[in-house]
């Protein structure tokens, strides 16, 4: 089943993606939830004059997202934790950590758009990536330390 997705779908694809689903994911979840249409002729003709019309606006919103990544860069943050005896934390380190570290700089990333490589368990050097665009992807280094 050929589906047109209405917004980005995680490990699925970017808005206004045709992607092809088994039909109980799309028919249950992806159309009932509004995450997407059905890819029939007349929403593909809406869908192409659409990205036509956006194309460049998605070429400034790609920009603003490339120079936010430049503008980070390289830094290295520090996220406290409460750690135990053998180094490991009470807890894991969330998405929303890091993102209120990133505000903290100054750079506004939301959570959803941030995932980890591992999973944050112990004290120590980590690496996250942030997907600030369907074409822009930064990794950012930070390190858990003890409270």
């Amino acid at each position: 089943m050929e589906v047109i997705l209405k917004d980005d779908v995680k490990g699925l694809g970017y808005k206004n993606d045709i992607v092809e689903v088994k039909p109980g994911y799309g028919r249950n979840y992806l159309i009932p939830q509004g995450l997407a249409v059905i890819a029939d002729k007349s929403s593909r003709k809406v869908v192409a004059e659409n990205i036509r019309q956006a194309a460049h606006k998605a070429e400034k919103i790609q920009n603003d997202a490339q120079e936010l990544a430049n503008s980070i860069g390289a830094i290295t943050l520090e996220l406290p934790a409460k750690v135990g005896e053998t180094g490991k934390i009470f807890g894991s380190v969330t998405t929303n950590q890091l993102s209120e570290a990133l505000k903290a700089k100054g750079f506004d990333v939301d959570r959803k758009r941030i995932s980890f490589d591992q999973d944050v368990k112990t004290a120590g050097d980590y690496t996250a990536t942030l997907n600030l665009h369907k074409e822009v992807k930064h990794q950012v280094n930070f390190t858990v330390v003890a409270e």
